[in-house]
């Protein structure tokens, strides 16, 4: 990314580190995984409070679950649950932790990967509107 500078917009950004995203290896991908916190843990930094803020809302049943799921997925797929949770209700996150618990290892890091591409994107919008 340093290397492609300057851009020539956001556009040219945006475009830049969805190809540099892709053409990492899955050592990387679980190795970007890992800096995500839990959906649903508490003492979060502000960013991820800020992007899970679905679950302010969500009841004590709702958290425990979410803690629940968060435990069988990473015992099945070894990396955290991930997903671009901007704009979802925790019932929407349990959602689809619960039906993507289903997912062969190989399609649910695609999926995975596909989710940080959302959350990179979002979060570097919020950069380049600073």
């Amino acid at each position: 990314m340093l290397a492609a500078r300057p851009f020539g917009g956001d556009a040219a950004l945006f475009e830049a580190a969805e190809r540099a995203w892709w053409a990492l290896g899955k050592d990387d991908w679980l190795e970007a995984f890992g800096g995500h916190p839990r959906i649903g843990d508490r003492g979060i930094d502000a960013l991820a409070r800020h992007e899970q803020a679905g679950m302010n809302r969500a009841d004590e049943q709702t958290r425990a679950a979410l803690a629940q799921g968060n435990r069988e997925y990473e015992a099945r797929f070894g990396h955290v649950f991930l997903i671009c949770a901007t704009g979802m209700s925790a019932t929407d996150m349990l959602g689809a932790l619960r039906a993507r618990l289903g997912n062969d290892p190989a399609t649910e890091l695609r999926i995975a990967a596909g989710e940080q591409v959302r959350i990179t994107r979002l979060r570097l919008e919020k950069l380049a509107a600073s």
